[in-house]
């Protein structure tokens, strides 16, 4: 039931996400279940990380609710730790993740600090990470 919960609640990010594994998959990206998380490489979305967003430049993976997005299946091996992080994130803040996030970046941009890098959520993804926390 609880599963169930954590599911419904970060359902709005993931609707998004399955959008964006849906362009993937029109653009010649792949898509598979790794542990409980649809993971989505390559196609149009792939060429748009590369390119990068104004506020961190490129970037290897991107999580959407229960979907990461990333560049191609070695980003998404190699940050595996750091999106099932942000994962958890949404699993705690559900649909406002898609607010809070931006937010963050720019409390901490207006405060003088890089707005993705001093990301409280991106800080604490990195801690995670380093922890090896799965």
């Amino acid at each position: 039931m609880i599963r169930a919960w954590v599911l419904l609640w970060a359902f709005p990010g993931t609707v998004l996400g399955l959008l964006v594994a849906l362009i993937a998959l029109a653009s010649g990206g792949r898509a598979k279940p790794v542990d409980g998380v649809l993971e989505v490489a390559g196609g149009l979305p792939a060429r748009l990380l590369n390119k990068g967003f104004p506020f961190s430049g490129p970037v290897m993976a991107i999580t959407l609710g229960h979907v990461v997005v990333g560049m191609s299946e070695l980003a998404l091996t190699q940050t595996r730790l750091h999106e099932r992080a942000h994962v958890r994130q949404f699993e705690r803040w559900g649909g406002l993740m898609l607010f809070l996030y931006p937010l963050a970046g720019l409390w901490v941009a207006m405060r003088g600090f890089d707005p993705y890098r001093d990301n409280p959520f991106e800080r604490k993804a990195r801690v995670e990470e380093r922890i090896g926390k799965v």
